[in-house]
């Protein structure tokens, strides 16, 4: 009770002394201020991007493309238009040059005026790839310019999309040239079927035809040869000579007119088997310039390939320099405070030398009137002042010391993601050069197929060129054989009506039938193999109209569309599943500022509260530890109350459970007083040198900012000899993850880690033990 006691007349004393009790209202608001400053300017940065003033130029003259117009400057502008991805200006390339020099623009994008007709030259034998200027203010803002260049590459991912889909419109016209080659082929192959079917059927009745013509010269020979053994057959010869005759003559013209069809049908074969030559020969055009487009497209992505690896190389370089800038700017930082502490310690010792000299002349006339005394005097003085001053520059260079390692340390996160996302872009782009390669290597197979078919359809044609040819002389002495036979017609009416010629032109007549047996015999052969080559030119033909259709139905369901056109452009998208979402910037940095806050809280309230003193003359040790603790604890509750109301009701922070929020942040803000309560106790002003170090080093590596894996080893071991690695951990629990398991063993670490603290402090007050008049001085006067 006794203590109580203690504790209640010194918060009475500090009550009426109106300086201190001013003071310890102000740092009451100290982690307000500091955690709300901080999170209130960084917290959705990126939500006010649209007020981050751009300059963008259109100097793009447009190409012509397979017949198409192509503005692609023109279609970036539209679609910037209607992109919220910062303060567009589309201005003149005079008045962005202007506003970049007067600093009005944070950066300018210009189109270059052979924009659009670099993007055509894909599947020139050099093509050139088109630019997009990109012209960075980096010494108005660096950060601004970096956060540009990423918006640069996602306009420049856009605009290679809408060229993409230009080339694969422009494909899927050349596919669609090819599937009609193919229909025409189909169709030709199919009328030159038609026309072998009617060889066929002509060639079959020929073969009929000639068959009757062997017969009846057979019979005529077996009729001859009675006329020799007597003239009591003549007469009956005679007639059957004259019936033979006359069949000879009708077959010979029904023959005549048979040969007249297979002919028509040999020229309708001949233009068909031209038509599909056509066909063929417009579809191998087409595969070539395919078979071309394709090998181009390997090229460029075997370029854009290499062209990422070097990024990823460059990326990591970056990355690492960064990370060693932001540790030279944390050593600039730490030696800028240990100068601090030094001018601090220079300022008093002249302020204290100045006032003694003040002192001493003022009680002494005879020094009062010595001039040396006063020069030295004035000297003293103007030192003091002079400290003075050094101190609050080497203050105001540490602050800005510390706040270059803040950036730079943005900086580095920035670089990380950066090299993540190119890595990523240079692993997709692999798998798009793969895939080129496989498609060039099936347009080759198709085109060297297609060749196969030229050459096919040129040696078809060749053939029945032939057969016309020979058709047209065949029917030539077709006609003298029908005149032929209505001349035998003649002779055997005049056989019939004169027997006397007949006896003496019989050996003649025999001669000449058996020429015409043997001739008829022959043609009779030739008429069979005309008709076996015309089935395998039918079975032929088929085949070839029936493979070409196929490909042009295969061909054929290959169209293009818009949906098409946008899958070759953008074949490959990213679907982002966040775990344990975190809104804005304002929120991840949230355990990092909070704690970092209240442990400067505590560090403050120790220059302002006394540290040992008492209001209470002769109060014990015991008595003087309870008062001070519970001085400290009560200051360090309300900060962690006024700071956890701030974040989440004037800057709007979600969490998981505010109940939850509350007591972390209170339990949080107990374990750094506590752990500044005693090393000032302990070491005075020498003991804050040591907070300051600890703070420095618990900056570094508590993982408020990067991971604790990308600390340099000795930093990683440092890692969980702090609290405040426990105190930001607990707090991405309590805000984000809701992991409340790791929350409870974070408070439970932090506890032992106050309560050792604050056992180091009772036995101070136990083992020291100061005089009451001079406690009393030191809390009347703080």
């Amino acid at each position: 009770m006794k203590s109580i006691s203690v504790f209640s007349k010194d918060i009475g004393a500090a009550v009426k002394n109106r300086t201190l009790l001013i003071s310890m209202i102000a740092i009451l608001f100290i982690p307000v201020m500091y955690s709300g400053m901080f999170l209130g300017a960084f917290w959705d940065p990126y939500g006010k991007m649209d007020d981050l003033p751009v300059a963008v130029v259109n100097t793009d003259l447009g190409a012509s493309y397979e017949s198409k117009s192509l503005h692609v400057g023109d279609e970036l502008i539209e679609e910037l238009k209607n992109t919220d991805g910062f303060k567009w200006e589309f201005v003149s390339l005079e008045a962005a040059k202007e506003g970049m020099n007067n600093n009005k623009y944070y950066m300018t994008i210009l189109i270059p005026e052979d924009f659009s007709a670099k993007a055509t030259t894909l599947l020139n034998e050099q093509p050139k790839p088109a630019e997009i200027i990109f012209q960075p203010n980096e010494g108005y803002n660096f950060l601004a310019s970096q956060i540009g260049s990423t918006a640069v590459e996602q306009i420049r991912a856009k605009v290679s999309a809408k060229v993409t889909e230009v080339y694969t419109e422009t494909l899927f016209d050349q596919i669609e040239t090819v599937s009609t080659g193919f229909s025409d082929a189909g169709t030709g192959a199919n009328e030159i079927t038609e026309g072998a079917v009617k060889l066929d059927d002509g060639a079959l009745l020929l073969k009929e035809n000639l068959s009757k013509l062997a017969n009846g010269a057979l019979k005529l020979q077996d009729g001859i040869q009675p006329l020799s053994q007597g003239v009591n057959d003549l007469g009956e010869g005679a007639t059957q000579l004259k019936n033979g005759s006359s069949t000879l003559a009708d077959g010979l013209a029904e023959l005549l007119a048979a040969e007249k069809q297979l002919e028509d049908g040999t020229v309708q074969a001949q233009h068909g088997t031209t038509q599909l030559q056509t066909g063929l020969t417009s579809s191998a055009e087409g595969s070539a310039k395919i078979m071309a487009g394709l090998q181009s497209s390997v090229d460029g992505t075997s370029q854009l390939e290499v062209g990422l690896q070097s990024t990823v190389g460059g990326t990591a370089q970056l990355q690492s320099g960064l990370e060693t800038s932001a540790d030279g700017s944390a050593e600039l930082a730490a030696g800028l405070l240990d100068a601090v502490s030094g001018s601090q310690q220079v300022a008093t010792g002249a302020s204290s030398v100045a006032q003694g000299l003040k002192t001493l002349v003022e009680s002494s006339p005879e020094l009062a009137q010595n001039t040396e005394i006063q020069k030295l005097l004035a000297a003293s003085q103007a030192v003091a002042e002079g400290s003075n001053k050094l101190h609050q520059g080497q203050e105001q260079l540490a602050q800005g010391a510390t706040q270059l390692n803040e950036g730079q340390t943005q900086l580095v996160l920035g670089a990380t993601e950066l090299h993540t996302g190119v890595t990523q872009l240079h692993t997709g782009a692999s798998a798009l050069n793969v895939g080129a390669q496989q498609l060039l290597q099936g347009s080759t197979e198709l085109y060297q197929g297609q060749q196969k078919l030229v050459e096919g359809a040129n040696q078809l044609e060749a053939g029945q060129l032939q057969l016309a040819e020979g058709l047209q002389l065949f029917g030539s002495k077709m006609g003298d054989a029908v005149s032929g036979s209505q001349q035998l017609a003649g002779g055997a009416e005049k056989i019939a009506t004169g027997s006397d010629q007949l006896v003496g032109g019989m050996s003649q007549l025999d001669g000449g039938v058996i020429t015409i047996a043997d001739g008829s015999k022959q043609l009779s052969d030739g008429a069979g193999e005309l008709k076996d080559g015309l089935v395998q030119l039918k079975d032929g033909s088929e085949e070839l109209g029936t493979k070409l259709n196929e490909a042009a139905d295969q061909t054929g369901e290959v169209k293009g569309t818009e949906e098409t056109y946008n899958m070759f452009a953008d074949p490959v998208v990213v679907a982002e599943e966040k775990m344990n979402e975190v809104p804005n910037y304002g929120t991840g940095f949230t355990p990092y500022f909070l704690s970092l806050g209240l442990f400067v809280g505590a560090l403050i309230t120790t220059i302002v509260i006394p540290i040992k003193g008492s209001s209470v003359s002769n109060a014990s040790g015991l008595n003087r530890f309870v008062s001070r603790t519970l001085t400290f604890s009560s200051i360090g509750l309300l900060q962690a109350l006024l700071a956890a109301t701030l974040v989440l009701y004037a800057l709007g922070l979600e969490v998981q459970n505010v109940p939850m929020f509350y007591l972390f942040s209170i339990i949080t803000s107990l374990t750094f007083m506590f752990l500044v309560q005693t090393f000032v106790t302990w070491m005075d002003q020498p003991g804050r040198f040591v907070i300051i170090i600890i703070l420095i080093l618990q900056l570094t590596t508590s993982a408020g900012t990067f991971p604790v894996e990308l600390l340099p080893g000795w930093l990683k071991v440092l890692n969980p000899l702090f609290p405040m690695t426990y105190s930001v951990q607990g707090y991405k629990a309590v805000i984000s993850t809701g992991d409340y398991g790791m929350m409870w063993s974070h408070i439970g670490i932090m506890c032992i880690f106050g309560a050792a603290f604050l056992i180091a402090t009772f036995l101070y007050f136990i083992m020291k033990r100061h005089n009451a008049s001079i406690q009393e001085d030191e809390f009347l006067t703080s």
